[in-house]
């Protein structure tokens, strides 16, 4: 009987240490996502597209829900330097942000300038990860806030 005890003890703590390992990896793979995805939204006030564009996997897809899906990191550089042209400066501010394993959910704003005129954007950003680098990015806002403060900054050139 005592014999079997242990048996079962030291199966439970076999059992245990096994869960442990696999939620620790989980954990790490979780916080290392959200480093990489807060870290790129930092590299953002860089507007540099070639770096930010190495954030991504070589088939990459960056989807601005309004626009086109635009994949390949080449693709994705070259759609950033497009819609960043007229850009001084920007600095987005992360409102919350959740990880759940291979997904990040950011919750923003992105204040940019424009011909000295403040440009500020509510957006919510869904990452879906890979291997440390962003697979899918899915970002969602309302174009006419965008459209309007963009004009806006623009005219008063």
């Amino acid at each position: 009987m005592r014999n079997c005890f242990f048996k079962v003890l030291a199966l439970a703590v076999i059992t245990l240490h096994s869960a442990m390992v696999i939620n620790a990896e989980e954990a790490n793979s979780m916080s290392n996502n959200e480093a990489t995805i807060r870290e790129f939204i930092e590299a953002w006030s860089g507007l540099n597209a070639e770096n930010l564009a190495t954030y991504f996997t070589d088939d990459g897809t960056y989807h601005n829900i309004p626009a086109s899906a635009v994949s390949g990191r080449e693709n994705i550089a070259q759609f950033i330097t497009g819609f960043t042209e007229h850009w001084q400066s920007t600095d987005w501010e992360i409102i919350s942000l959740v990880a759940d394993g291979d997904r990040v959910i950011a919750e923003r704003i992105d204040r940019t300038v424009v011909n000295g005129r403040p440009v500020d954007l509510p957006a919510v950003g869904v990452f879906e990860m890979e291997q440390g680098k962003i697979k899918v990015w899915r970002d969602y806002f309302d174009l006419a806030t965008y459209t309007e403060a963009l004009t806006a900054a623009l005219q008063a050139q």
